[in-house]
C-alpha cells in the first residue's frame, strides 16, 4: 500500500501508527454517533488519486456497514483492511466478522476476551496473499533452508500458545458470564443522562466491552473519581480522539473528538459480583 489510507480517529493508536510507520498518510474519516465505527457514508469525499486503502475498526467487537465498505472499496478499487482486535468470537450476518475484508486482524493481547498474554492473528480471504502473511511472520522462511521473501520475526512463543489452548476450552462459559454483566448494567445503570454503545443489528457480540458516554467530560471526570476512591478502575477508552495526536496531523473530527472526551469503559470479567455490580451502578447512577 502507498499514498493514502482512509481510516478511522476513534480506535487504539496502534492502527494510526501502523499507516505512519508504513510511509502512508492516514486520511481520517468521523464516526457514526451511535455505533461509533467509521461513518460509511462519509468516506467517498474523502476518496482521492491517492487513496490505497481502507482501514477500519470493529470498534468494541461492534461491526461497520462492512456492505457499504465493500461497495465502495470495489467501486475505487481499494483494499480494505478491519482492525477487529475486539472481535474474537463476534458473528455478522451468521458468519465470522473475519470473513469481511481483504485481512483482518484480532488481538491476543492480555486485556482481549481470548487472549494468549500478547500477541494476535491475521486472517486473509485471499489464498496468496494469506501465504505471504504467514510466511512474512517468520522471517520469509520456506522450510529450514529457503525463503519465500523478506520477512520479520512475528511468531507467538510456545508460553503464548500454551496460554491460548488453555483458555480455549472455557470460551463460551466466559461469553456466558461477560453477558450476565452487560444485562445487569443495561438494567441497572440510569439511560437518563447516559448513552450505551449500539449493536449493529444482525450482531453476534463477544461482550467485550461496556463503554458508557456521559453528557460532558466534566461529569466523567467526577465519577471516574468516585470510582477510583471505591478501588474501581474504568478505562477511557479509545482517548483522546487519532486525529489529534502529534504526527498524525489530522483535520477536525467533532464526533469522534467530542465522544473521546467523555466516553468509559466498565470493568467487565468473569466473577464480577453482583455486589461489586451495584456498588459500581450506583457510584455511576449518584
Amino acid at each position: 500500500l502507498t499514498g493514502e489510507i482512509i481510516t478511522t480517529p476513534f480506535c487504539y493508536v496502534a492502527t494510526t501508527a501502523s499507516i505512519v510507520w508504513e510511509g502512508c498518510r492516514p486520511v481520517f474519516v468521523d464516526i457514526h454517533p451511535a455505533y461509533l465505527t467509521i461513518e460509511e457514508t462519509k468516506i467517498e469525499a474523502a476518496i482521492t488519486s491517492k487513496t490505497s486503502a481502507i482501514l477500519a475498526t470493529h470498534v468494541f467487537g461492534n461491526p461497520c456497514h462492512v456492505e457499504a465498505i465493500e461497495t465502495i472499496a470495489k467501486k475505487h478499487h481499494l483494499k480494505v483492511i478491519y482492525d477487529a482486535a475486539h472481535c474474537f468470537g463476534v458473528n455478522y450476518n451468521g458468519q465470522s466478522i473475519f470473513n469481511y475484508g481483504d485481512v483482518s486482524t484480532c488481538s491476543f493481547h492480555a486485556t482481549k476476551l481470548f487472549h494468549t498474554g500478547e500477541g494476535g492473528a491475521m486472517i486473509a480471504n485471499d489464498e496468496a496473499l494469506h501465504e505471504k502473511l504467514f510466511y512474512s511472520h517468520n522471517f520469509g522462511h520456506n522450510g529450514p533452508l529457503d525463503f519465500y521473501g523478506l520477512g520479520i520475526n512475528a511468531k507467538m512463543s510456545e508460553l503464548q500458545a500454551a496460554m491460548g489452548l488453555a483458555l480455549l476450552p472455557y470460551m463460551e462459559m466466559i461469553l456466558n458470564e461477560r453477558r450476565k454483566v452487560v444485562d445487569f448494567y443495561n438494567v441497572n445503570l440510569d439511560f437518563s443522562k447516559l448513552k450505551g454503545l449500539k449493536i449493529r443489528e444482525n450482531t453476534d457480540w463477544n461482550y467485550s466491552y461496556y463503554p458508557i458516554i456521559f453528557e460532558n467530560e466534566t461529569q466523567l471526570l467526577k465519577t471516574e473519581k468516585a470510582l477510583n476512591e471505591h478501588q474501581i478502575m474504568p478505562r477511557r477508552y479509545f482517548y483522546p480522539s487519532l486525529n489529534t495526536i502529534n504526527y498524525a496531523k489530522g483535520q477536525a473530527m467533532p464526533i469522534s473528538e467530542s465522544i473521546a472526551t467523555r466516553i468509559l469503559c466498565l470493568p467487565l470479567y468473569m466473577e464480577l459480583a453482583e455486589k461489586q455490580l451495584n456498588k459500581i451502578c450506583n457510584l455511576i447512577n449518584d
